[in-house]
């Protein structure tokens, strides 16, 4: 279905349906997706909700050939949003991918509607909500930022990310991503001189950033060790660049970690 064509009154129509219903009910959680048109989404409610008070929300893309059953199970994403107060979102694409590859995709306007739908379900602090995803999805969540990001406070990205000279519309309040410079799978973005901070290019000249930071090596686990570096000195916006020597996964305590800095908590593990 291509979410580009939906017309208003049929999203509005979604939200107004949802909303008659109240405070959540119930009607879909962890493992029953909520259904929005012919597709859906999966969501984990954070430990300890009281049902009213509003909630930052993470929404996160999976990887190529899964679901959003995926996410909302696993420890790394899960694990830390439920223990932060965040309402995990968790949109499943078309035939287990997104479409992320041009401007136009309809994925973009569907994450959209998913958004829109979560905030008809639930209260939602709308200066909170984060955008994330991991290998494919994280294409998916810089693709989706580039085009209807301009409400995100935050790009959370893992293993992947466009091409650095994409031309986007819209832009978060901040950029994060993470990267193994050993990636098998999407082989980590060097410059066309080496540059190893050329994975957040694109961003950088957005934001019109000056130079970076490196603020030394930091670590959720004990067993990896990640850099840091930070662009702050920018016209808008904020850029940090953690990469580590291993491969294509999610870091342990990584999600975890920038929830607790962006949310102002004492850092945590898990």
């Amino acid at each position: 279905m291509m979410y580009r064509l939906i017309p208003l009154f049929l999203l509005a129509l979604f939200s107004h349906s949802a909303a008659a219903m109240g405070p959540w009910k119930g009607e879909c959680h962890e493992e029953v997706p909520c259904q929005l048109g012919d597709r859906s989404y999966h969501i984990k409610l954070p430990d300890d909700w009281d049902g009213t008070s509003a909630l930052p929300v993470v929404m996160h893309f999976h990887g190529w050939q899964r679901t959003g059953a995926l996410p909302v199970r696993h420890q790394r994403i899960s694990g830390a949003t439920r223990r932060r107060g965040v309402l995990l979102v968790a949109p499943t694409g078309l035939r287990k991918t997104w479409d992320f590859w041009r401007a136009g995709s309809a994925d973009v306007d569907f994450a959209r509607a998913v958004l829109e739908d979560v905030k008809s379900r639930f209260p939602v602090s709308d200066d909170q909500v984060y955008v994330s995803g991991y290998s494919w999805g994280s294409n998916m969540a810089w693709r989706f930022v580039c085009e209807d990001g301009a409400d995100v406070a935050a790009l959370l990205a893992i293993s992947g990310t466009l091409d650095q000279d994409e031309v986007c519309d819209t832009a978060p309040r901040e950029v994060r991503q993470v990267y193994g410079l050993n990636d098998p799978v999407l082989e980590y973005p060097y410059g066309p001189r080496g540059e190893q901070d050329y994975a957040v290019a694109l961003w950088r000249e957005k934001f019109g950033c000056g130079a970076g930071t490196a603020t030394g090596p930091w670590q959720q686990v004990p067993f990896l060790t990640l850099e840091r570096t930070v662009w702050t000195s920018c016209e808008t916006g904020r850029v940090s660049l953690d990469v580590h020597p291993g491969g294509h996964f999610i870091p342990h305590g990584w999600i975890a970690r920038q929830l607790d800095e962006l949310l102002d908590l004492p850092h945590s593990y898990p």
